[in-house]
């Protein structure tokens, strides 16, 4: 199974960031994920670490879809890819309602609706071809020009079953959040290879942390992002599991439970691991080491 790991952006600044890059090329690490949670844009950071650590892959996971017109996110996503040296793996997402609506102001009317117009209008601009898309929540005309460029792979932040096919359709694969082993074995893996033409990637994205001190770590991240389970579609996806709260999806322990864990995303199905390090410097270090590949 493919490692690649988040790079932490939020309130970091860029010299942290290439850090952080560096030490996952060193590592091992076939590639740094970028998250867009309100600060530094995720696309354009990448073009960054990308000059700054040669070789190593970069994705977006995610990057909202209803901020950027399909023909924006593909001038910019091209763009990367060209400037990286076609390293790119294009990460987006519906993102939430209250996001979409609040931060926004945009309608976030059946929303698997319009995840699907966009790719039906993303994915041609993204080959070279010309758009010509008129749909119920999108129209897109136009083309980008980017000679010799090759188009990044599309992923899609899909939990719910409608996502879930949309995405088998008309992307390459999926990253999920809070999954666990039987969520992904009983639910995303069959329902979105059913969907697709070709064997899909499966990108489990996890929060890790190897430690002595297993509460107090799901503690703090039931303290941090425990709303996620008042959210309808993320509410569904820890159900699968059986886990109550955000906290008990997360995988911690000392390294033999880490390890054992992973091996069970691996067997579930899940192609890459997108590890998310938490807890302290020292414990962040040794998940690091650990599931470098």
């Amino acid at each position: 199974m493919r490692r690649g790991i988040l790079v932490d952006e939020l309130g970091t600044g860029f010299d942290v960031m290439i850090e952080q890059a560096r030490t996952a090329a060193d590592l091992g690490y076939r590639t740094i994920w970028l998250a867009e949670r309100g600060g530094w844009d995720a696309l354009t950071s990448l073009a960054v670490l990308g000059a700054a650590v040669p070789g190593i892959e970069l994705g977006t996971a995610i990057v909202p879809t209803y901020p950027r017109h399909p023909l924006t996110l593909a001038a910019q996503a091209l763009t990367v890819q060209a400037a990286t040296g076609s390293r790119l793996h294009l990460g987006v997402g519906v993102h939430h309602r209250h996001g979409i609506e609040g931060r926004y102001g945009y309608s976030f009317d059946r929303p698997v609706r319009h995840l699907r117009e966009y790719l039906q209008a993303l994915n041609p601009v993204l080959r070279g071809e010309k758009a010509d898309f008129h749909g119920e929540t999108l129209t897109a005309v136009g083309e980008v020009t980017a000679p010799g460029v090759t188009p990044p792979s599309v992923l899609v932040g899909a939990v719910s079953p409608q996502t879930m096919r949309v995405t088998g359709a008309h992307a390459d694969g999926v990253i999920t959040a809070w999954a666990g082993p039987r969520g992904l074995a009983d639910f995303a893996v069959p329902t979105l290879t059913e969907a697709a033409a070709a064997p899909p990637r499966v990108i489990t994205a996890q929060l890790i942390c190897v430690t002595s001190d297993v509460d107090s770590r799901r503690a703090w991240v039931e303290e941090r992002y425990g709303l996620a389970a008042t959210l309808p579609a993320y509410r569904a996806v820890l159900d699968r599991d059986g886990f109550e709260r955000v906290g008990d999806s997360v995988l911690a322990g000392d390294e033999e439970t880490v390890l054992r864990k992973v091996q069970e995303l691996e067997d579930a199905g899940a192609t890459e691991l997108l590890v998310m390090p938490f807890g302290s410097p020292e414990e962040q270090s040794r998940t690091r080491q650990l599931l470098a590949a």
